[in-house]
């Protein structure tokens, strides 16, 4: 028996220089007088919002539950296994690329940065980079950056709302202005920034160009179509699935329920955030917890099955840590 439940999560809001301080696409009700570039929601530092774990953070929950919160598809049992933000650029972001597990490690680091970007709005217009222009050396790179024309040896591609991009680690990537991304990542926040338009920012070329890898998965995600789920409207869309995450969109019109283990047999923690409405998670002997437009709810592995009823309708993503080894998600620039 465990003293586990549904967990609301806290947003902890991060300012940021490329940010902004109109939130209100996902948070209505707030204002900054800063800019705010992240609302994270459940990195090691977030806290929860509702019953008797209120105030404890996820690595103090992770390190004294282990596999009954993060389950036993996760890599390390003491260790929440993703971090999931929403990205608010109202600025470009520096141009940066992430390292892979060997790389991290060898610099001391748990693990590597892999990470995915659903676009939860785009204005037209809006664009991410990924990856070098065709024919692009990193030699080549490296010298643009010195004579601060970085952005013109990048490979600039249109977003577009529904899209799910996949950001494998070694990749140099930036976000333009004009969107809200929610992305889903490994635990770390090891980034090397290679170019920051002049901002008075620190540089990690040497670590940086390291970790930049010739041939990657990243791109836009190939995925199925949706499906429709119990007959009223409700359905369901898988977003990627991939070596460490699997994000997929809900939106329900009647109540539907989830499990916390997968076709492999394997347990893990699954992280749902509200896109847009609202909807109760159930679980049988415990408080039910509101879900609405902005708000991240952790559903322990233990808990097995969990019930979302929509207030009229919710739409809202759920990752998980696969059980099994998964190849990288077939994509398209």
């Amino acid at each position: 028996m465990t003293d586990l439940y549904p967990l609301l999560m806290q947003p902890a809001f991060d300012p940021r220089p490329w940010g902004g301080t109109d939130l209100s696409p996902i948070y209505p009700n707030h204002r900054f007088e800063e800019k705010i570039g992240e609302a994270w929601l459940t990195g090691d530092a977030c806290q929860v919002a509702n019953g008797p774990l209120r105030g404890k953070s996820l690595a103090e929950l992770s390190s004294h539950y282990q596999h009954e919160l993060v389950g036993n598809a996760a890599r390390d049992l003491g260790r929440f296994p993703l971090l999931v933000k929403f990205l608010f650029p109202n600025e470009k972001l520096s141009v940066q690329v992430h390292p892979d597990d060997e790389a991290a490690q060898q610099a001391g680091e748990p693990w590597g940065k892999t990470e995915c970007w659903y676009v939860a709005h785009a204005k037209p217009g809006a664009q991410i980079a990924l990856g070098l222009k065709p024919g692009a050396t990193r030699a080549e790179f490296e010298n643009a950056i010195h004579k601060n024309r970085a952005e013109e040896l990048l490979n600039w591609i249109n977003i577009y709302p529904g899209e799910m991009i996949y950001v494998a680690a070694g990749t140099v990537h930036t976000l333009g202005a004009g969107a809200i991304l929610v992305e889903t990542q490994q635990q770390s926040d090891t980034t090397y920034r290679l170019y920051d338009y002049g901002r008075p920012r620190e540089l990690h070329l040497t670590r940086g160009m390291a970790a930049i890898k010739d041939k990657v998965a990243s791109g836009k995600v190939i995925r199925p179509a949706p499906l429709s789920i119990n007959g009223a409207g409700s359905r369901q869309a898988q977003l990627i699935a991939a070596p460490y995450f699997m994000v997929d969109m809900f939106e329900l019109k009647e109540a539907h329920v989830f499990g916390t283990q997968d076709a492999t047999g394997k347990h893990s923690v699954q992280i749902m955030v509200a896109i847009d409405g609202c909807g109760i998670v159930e679980v049988p002997g415990t408080e039910p917890v509101t879900m609405a437009k902005g708000d991240a709810v952790v559903v322990p592995a233990c808990i097995g099955e969990f019930r979302v009823c929509p207030q009229w309708r919710v739409e809202f993503l759920k990752s998980a840590v696969p059980g099994g080894l998964l190849p990288e998600p077939a994509t398209r620039l």
